[in-house]
């Protein structure tokens, strides 16, 4: 059930797309431990100069292929947290060829009463899920 955004600059093919979005995918649900058919996904492309990651002042040498990866999900522990940052900075290099410091993760816990699947109900809340 977490909502993922995948926000990129422009120039990626669909094939790139849609590995970069599984690759995501298959990592949440390793981490997570959520079933791989609980998949929301919105990828987002921008032209180039509208995505500003900066470093931090940690020495990353960000490129123009930069993925921000924005994750809301219910609360997770500190170590699935740490195994997902993990993950996805190895697979993403294995499968994508993404450059580890070129990946920005950022997770955002919320509650149950914060999701409506469909039809203007609360799922979580009416005992649906």
């Amino acid at each position: 059930m977490p909502l993922v955004r995948i926000d990129i600059n422009e120039g990626r093919s669909a094939d790139e797309l849609r590995r970069l979005a599984d690759t995501v995918q298959d990592c949440v649900v390793d981490a997570f431990e959520v079933p791989a058919d609980d998949r929301y996904q919105i990828v987002t492309q921008h032209a180039l100069g509208q995505m500003i990651i900066l470093d931090t002042g940690l020495g990353f040498e960000r490129t123009e292929r930069a993925v921000v990866v924005h994750i809301f999900t219910s609360p997770r522990t500190p170590d699935m947290k740490k195994r997902l940052y993990s993950l996805l900075a190895e697979r993403l290099q294995d499968r994508t060829g993404l450059d580890p410091q070129d990946l920005f993760v950022s997770i955002m816990t919320n509650g149950t009463d914060d999701w409506s699947f469909g039809n203007g109900e609360a799922q979580y809340l009416v005992g649906r899920l």
